[in-house]
């Protein structure tokens, strides 16, 4: 039988084996993947898993698979499907001449799994830590647990959201998450409030884009996971009284009046903009 503690070490992360739990420390390597680098270890309860194979590998390896059971992980619930095999963070690759131990080991993991193929009722493993943040193309998403914010970018953003503004989402207002990779054509990040509209990510104020080297999957799908979770237990979560929302960064409201003044300029906003936008920004202060 498996022992309390046997850890089976492979390329990019080791797991160590435990009486109810798979714990997953993955390298920081500089060829290590990034999303495994930003999750830097997850504790995986059997009870989250569905089942284990292993298989051949590229170039002389093979791979253990600890398949997810549906709606135990929410990295994995906002990810739907749409990670390549190797930022698959339940994947675990290893040289051909551990196969006879890797094949142990997933012997030893079927036999301690429940035989239930229902989706869990509610996530298993636990959500990417917060305070989270990310820049997407069009602005700056942040995360603190209970409210998700989006500064919008003036080079970025549409005019549909620079005339809505900068957002602030309070867990409590939503839904759930819609995640689309930023590795493949329109890759976004949408809040939803009930059912999603027919508007384009560009175009909607609950969205931002992503683009080349914005919203990059180890940033923007740790985020989503996190927002997920908060989404799903806000049930158990208090209110914050408005008194206690966090007054901004001074810096990055100075930041932000010497780049609407540059837009001043260059005449791309207007006097009265201008004096509107700047009023909004000192009485964040």
């Amino acid at each position: 039988m498996t022992r309390m503690g046997d850890v089976l070490a492979g390329f990019h992360a080791a797991w160590e084996f435990e009486s109810d739990s798979v714990l997953i420390r993955y390298e920081r390597g500089i060829r290590t993947p990034k999303l495994f680098q930003s999750l830097g270890e997850r504790r995986i309860p059997l009870e989250a898993i569905s089942g284990v194979t292993l298989t051949p590998g590229k170039r002389g390896t093979v791979v253990l698979h600890a398949e997810p059971r549906p709606g135990a992980d929410p990295l994995m619930e906002v990810a739907a499907g749409q990670l390549k095999d190797g930022s698959d963070p339940y994947r675990l690759v290893l040289p051909a001449d551990k196969e006879t131990l890797a094949e142990y080991y997933a012997n030893e993991l079927r036999a301690l799994l429940k035989e239930d193929d229902e989706p869990a009722e509610r996530f298993l493993v636990p959500a990417p830590e917060v305070p989270l943040q990310f820049k997407a193309y069009d602005g700056k998403a942040s995360f603190d647990g209970r409210t998700a914010h989006f500064r919008w970018f003036w080079t970025g953003a549409s005019s549909a959201k620079w005339k809505a503004g900068d957002q602030s989402f309070p867990v409590s207002e939503l839904t759930g998450v819609e995640w689309r990779s930023p590795e493949v054509f329109e890759g976004h990040l949408r809040l939803l409030r009930g059912k999603p509209g027919p508007v384009q990510a560009d175009q909607d104020p609950a969205a931002v884009v992503f683009g080349l080297g914005y919203g990059p999957v180890h940033e923007s799908l740790p985020f989503a996971a996190a927002v997920l979770a908060a989404v799903r237990q806000r049930g158990s979560v208090a209110a914050v009284p408005a008194g206690s929302v966090p007054r901004r960064d001074p810096a990055d409201i100075a930041e932000r009046i010497r780049h609407l003044g540059e837009l001043h300029q260059a005449g791309l906003v207007t006097d009265e903009e201008f004096s509107v936008k700047k009023a909004e920004l000192l009485a964040e202060l």
